[in-house]
């Protein structure tokens, strides 16, 4: 009973870990990791935007990971991207700039 009962929280720990805030596990091939939502709402659906704001579908992986952690920094100027960027570590940048770069 007791090594079930360490083996479900076991499982249960690692399934937070990779669910909560802050995870640095990378999202399966083909699934948006639940912070890109977050991009949805100036950006559009998969960063397909189609109003005056940039889209981010389909750009060079480096230039957007460069481009956040600028905006994470201070050295590129912004209206709200400064704000946003610095809610997302390095690895959570480099996840968005992987995913968005493969979007068509």
């Amino acid at each position: 009973m007791k090594k079930t009962a360490l083996a479900i929280v076991g499982s249960l720990s690692a399934v937070a870990a990779l669910a909560g805030p802050g995870s640095t596990a990378t999202p399966a091939t083909g699934h948006t990791p639940y912070f890109a939502a977050n991009c949805a709402n100036c950006h559009g659906t998969d960063g397909k935007a189609a109003s005056a704001i940039p889209p981010l579908a389909g750009r060079d992986r480096a230039y957007l990971e460069e481009s956040m952690k600028a905006f994470k920094n201070g050295t590129r100027p912004a209206t709200i991207m400064h704000q946003l960027a610095k809610g997302y570590t390095d690895e959570e940048i480099a996840i968005l700039a992987e995913f968005f770069a493969k979007q068509n």
